[in-house]
């Protein structure tokens, strides 16, 4: 049986964001949260836990995110992106401002306002930085060891910069082991050894066999995959589309500026003729419509 990609946003959601597999995201947000062992996560509620609908799945621009909120009312939002569209980081702030706005209702005192999280795996390169993992919250521009406030928090974290990662240490990092459960091209020996290394990733490990022989599940799967595909395409034709304008653009504005230019000098070489002839700058200017500067420069040089 082939193991399907766990990084399939439908897959994801059913391995991490439903009732029954609360504890594995419990255990990846502690990976990648890396808190101490007395502020781990024990518990957490996954809200907006809405029905997958097969319209939903089919919509290339449906987002199957995860959010979930702790006892203390913070707010997690985890969301898979296995396309680059260049906007990930106004995206990610977007998400995490909207969810930060909605944690208050009007009347309400500022200092109820819980932390939010926003948490993005993606599956190409993003940040220019030489690691697969990055937090960024509000620092002060010139001290940079001074944080405003840790109520905002954004991650990123690139499986294909952790795939080139040459110091993996599975056994000792947990967000590690997660990352490589994220690899489709895992041996069964890779796979026996994650699972023997982790609980909670042979429970993950477990429900994806499960989802994975089920026909029904299997369905919905190439659903996703076919509308992302779709949206692929979609972004390479506008590129392209793109590409072609610019060409045209360029070509168009190319010729005018030929044009206006070969016009240009004709007007220098009648204006020169004219001066030649004696006629008075003035004249000039007003029959050809040169600036008086420009003719000056034209004009015969005296002896």
């Amino acid at each position: 049986m082939k193991r399907l990609n766990p990084l399939n946003d439908y897959f994801f959601k059913r391995l991490f964001g439903e009732e029954e597999s609360k504890d594995n995201l419990i255990a990846i947000l502690n990976a990648i949260l890396n808190k101490d062992d007395c502020c781990k996560l024990t518990t957490l509620e996954i809200i907006e836990n809405k029905e997958l609908t097969k319209k939903m799945i089919d919509d290339k621009m449906s987002r199957l995110d995860i959010l979930a909120k702790t006892a203390d009312g913070m707010q997690i939002n985890i969301e898979v992106q296995l396309l680059n569209q260049n906007n990930m980081d106004q995206r990610s702030a977007f998400y995490l401002a909207r969810l930060f706005s909605r944690a208050i209702k009007q009347g309400e005192d500022y200092t109820k306002l819980a932390k939010v999280i926003t948490i993005n795996i993606l599956d190409f390169d993003f940040i220019d930085l030489d690691k697969f993992h990055t937090t960024f919250h509000l620092w002060e521009d010139t001290a940079k060891d001074y944080m405003l406030t840790d109520i905002f928090e954004m991650h990123f974290i690139e499986v294909k910069k952790f795939k080139r990662y040459q110091e993996k240490d599975l056994r000792g990092n947990a967000l590690h082991r997660w990352l490589k459960f994220f690899d489709t091209n895992l041996s069964e020996a890779e796979v026996e050894e994650l699972v023997n290394m982790d609980n909670a990733i042979r429970q993950a490990e477990t429900r994806l066999e499960i989802l994975s022989s089920d026909e029904k599940e299997i369905a919905l799967y190439e659903a996703r995959e076919d509308a992302l595909r779709e949206k692929v395409s979609m972004i390479n034709a506008a590129e392209a589309k793109g590409r072609i304008e610019g060409r045209i653009e360029g070509k168009i504005e190319g010729k005018i500026e030929g044009i206006v230019e070969g016009e240009l000098k004709a007007q220098k070489e009648i204006a020169r003729k004219m001066l030649e002839l004696g006629m008075e700058i003035e004249k000039v200017a007003q029959a050809t419509g040169l600036e008086r500067a420009v003719l000056k420069e034209l004009a015969p040089t005296k002896h």
